[in-house]
């Protein structure tokens, strides 16, 4: 109960700060491709119940079926120049606040992930989905999309394993680091899943 209740005072206090930078965000995105500005797509939650996650859209409509589909790399040409701003900023993950709201998801977590990486799942594996997803995690303050999938996965069975208060301040301490940096956005030649 009070992880819930923090999980909404924050996203309500965050929501309500950046809702200007939400929308100019949104106009942006509609000025610069067409298309709706913000993105859905379906990932899979705690105890392997599925929900559509918000995102704002930082790549041209229908990217998913062109070039390399779900597999995103630095350059890659299906980002717009806006969307680009979004991805360095983090801006464009600012809508799973409204999830967390939802209760689907919580500040701190794994990040959810899509129906067919969970069903790769080896059965420790799936010890991930125990707790809700995260906006960020422990993970992601290790380097988020660079690394390997499977030592990804190993990082938030860790932080399951060890879930604490006094984690969760240190990932948040971190969070913001990473933000500022602006690292491990993609995957490199280390990170990423193999969607084939």
């Amino acid at each position: 109960m009070t992880r819930r209740l923090f999980d909404i005072a924050v996203a309500a206090i965050v929501l309500a700060v950046t809702s200007p930078i939400l929308l100019a965000a949104i106009v942006a995105i509609r000025l610069e491709s067409p298309g709706h500005p913000i993105y859905r797509q379906r990932r899979v939650g705690q105890h392997g119940r599925e929900f559509d996650v918000y995102k704002l859209r930082t790549m041209v409509q229908g990217a998913e079926g062109m070039g390399a589909g779900m597999a995103v790399t630095e350059g890659d040409p299906r980002i717009t120049r806006v969307g680009a701003f979004l991805r360095r900023t983090s801006i464009d993950e600012l809508p799973n606040l409204v999830n967390v709201l939802r209760g689907e998801m919580s500040i701190i977590g794994p990040r959810p992930t899509i129906p067919v990486q969970v069903a790769r799942y080896t059965e420790r594996q799936r010890g991930r989905l125990a707790v809700k997803p995260g906006i960020t995690g422990w993970a992601q303050v290790q380097g988020r999309a660079s690394l390997p999938w499977s030592e990804r996965i190993e990082l938030d069975l860790w932080y399951i394993e060890h879930r604490s208060w006094r984690l969760d301040l240190e990932i948040l301490r971190r969070t913001v680091k990473v933000l500022i940096a602006g690292d491990g956005l993609y995957k490199g030649d280390r990170g990423g899943f193999d969607l084939r």
